[in-house]
């Protein structure tokens, strides 16, 4: 997945049922993720991922109708497109992603806190790497877990460097997710630079990825998940606008193969 520096575009899905603001009925919200999914494959983005991004106020791990809601869109998702899928559930239910990853044959997982500790609005969260290592011992897959080192919308104790190795070589993460501060805000470079020197896994951009800083930020880098910018008028809260999904597609695609003439 990683030779080519995967363009991981989200699909942000509408209040779940149970959550605060679900007033929807739930064929709907099934119907507007594949769309949403399905425009992401048009546009040649390279994955897609689906998280409960209206639910917010989240839980630290979520009820079992949003396990099971989530299922239902994933699968949907899964038999309408054909390119890679991935799972993040909010805020920090690892268990609950690799499960749904693992019933559906999706082909990885974010976890936002995996190893350490994240003080963040829904209180203090621990990480999850030994509930999930023994989950994949028992249940064995595929399935690649992206980890987040010093995870957005969160102020961790431990420095930056402690908690990238750590994430690795105690967590286990297949891949670390490096983020702005907060959904949409863009990625400290220098934190790129540092995690593509320590760690040996794929460095992934978490947030702020745009057509205009997509160029700078293509070499210390080894994917990127895009949700915001795509969105219509660059608003997080809109649907994708297809165009702006392309356009941004075009320029990886530009980049790509600058770096095979400089190989």
């Amino acid at each position: 997945m990683f030779e080519k520096k995967p363009l991981i575009g989200m699909v942000h899905l509408k209040p779940l049922p149970g959550s605060y603001h679900y007033n929807e009925d739930f064929d709907s919200i099934v119907d507007f993720a594949v769309k949403e999914a399905k425009k992401l494959e048009d546009a040649n983005f390279d994955a897609v991922m689906i998280e409960n991004f209206g639910d917010a106020p989240f839980k630290k791990e979520v009820n079992k109708i949003t396990i099971a809601s989530m299922t239902v869109i994933a699968k949907a998702i899964k038999e309408e497109i054909s390119l890679p899928l991935g799972i993040n559930v909010l805020r920090n239910d690892a268990i609950g992603a690799y499960s749904i990853a693992h019933v559906v044959k999706a082909d990885f997982i974010r976890v936002n806190v995996l190893s350490g500790v994240a003080f963040t609005d829904q209180g203090i969260i621990e990480g999850k790497a030994h509930e999930l290592a023994k989950l994949r011992k028992l249940l064995p897959s595929k399935i690649k877990v992206f980890a987040d080192v010093h995870v957005k919308h969160a102020y961790h104790f431990m420095d930056f460097e402690s908690s990238l190795v750590d994430t690795v070589e105690r967590g286990l993460a297949d891949a670390v997710v490096v983020s702005g501060k907060r959904t949409g805000a863009e990625v400290d470079i220098e934190k790129l630079k540092l995690a593509k020197e320590l760690v040996d896994v794929p460095v992934i951009v978490g947030s702020g990825t745009t057509y205009d800083n997509l160029k700078k930020l293509w070499d210390y880098a080894d994917g990127f998940i895009i949700g915001t910018w795509i969105k219509k008028e660059g608003d997080v809260n809109n649907e994708i606008d297809i165009e702006r999904a392309k356009k941004i597609v075009s320029l990886a695609n530009q980049l790509r193969n600058l770096s095979e003439i400089y190989i």
